[in-house]
């Protein structure tokens, strides 16, 4: 107790005290907790996922097979209009969300029956959705909510078109998710002619 006293009528003595004791302490409390996600963790995925040869190859083969039957070459369901007013930051939640759209009112609907690899390809989009369960948009979700009905709108337009193209544009919802979700954005994809 005397010694406190002594350090704390000294001003040497107590800015030593302070700078050894309690900095640190400061310091460390204003750091995330370790394996604590932040908000941006929250929306990437790890890059290994898209990596995958085998997956990859059936999502593509599927979307290859459906594009052949699809006869409208002047609609694009899956293109550059969905990020039209999205913050970069945003993007990832928005292809989260259009892939949980393709999965459940595409891919788990009759249409399974009619192509090969439609449920493994499923159940791999429903994984990544899984995996970005916490990822949550940051600002206002009007933008996001309109191109998502804008894909919506046209596909229902489309008519039984709309669904074989959306099975078609998987190769391009692939991509953007990647592009979007991962730290290291692809290069050059997000390329399909119309």
């Amino acid at each position: 107790m005397a010694s406190l006293q002594t350090l704390s009528k000294s001003s040497p003595g107590w800015v030593f005290f302070c700078c050894c004791c309690c900095l640190p302490f400061l310091l460390t409390s204003c750091l995330p907790l370790k394996g604590a996600s932040t908000a941006h963790d929250a929306c990437r995925l790890r890059k290994v996922n898209f990596q995958q040869p085998y997956i990859r190859n059936r999502t593509y083969t599927l979307a290859k097979m459906a594009s052949a039957s699809d006869k409208d070459t002047d609609n694009r369901l899956i293109g550059q209009q969905l990020f039209v007013n999205i913050r970069e930051n945003n993007r990832c939640y928005l292809m989260k969300r259009a892939v949980e759209f393709v999965v459940k009112d595409v891919l788990l609907t009759e249409v399974k029956n009619q192509y090969p690899y439609v449920e493994e390809v499923a159940q791999f989009l429903a994984s990544l959705t899984s995996e970005l369960s916490t990822c949550q948009l940051s600002g206002k979700r009007e933008h996001i909510e309109k191109n998502l009905e804008q894909m919506k709108n046209k596909m229902e337009q489309l008519g039984e078109n709309g669904k074989t193209k959306a099975i078609g544009e998987l190769d391009l919802l692939f991509d953007y998710m990647e592009n979007a979700c991962t730290d290291a954005p692809k290069k050059g994809g997000n390329k399909k002619k119309n």
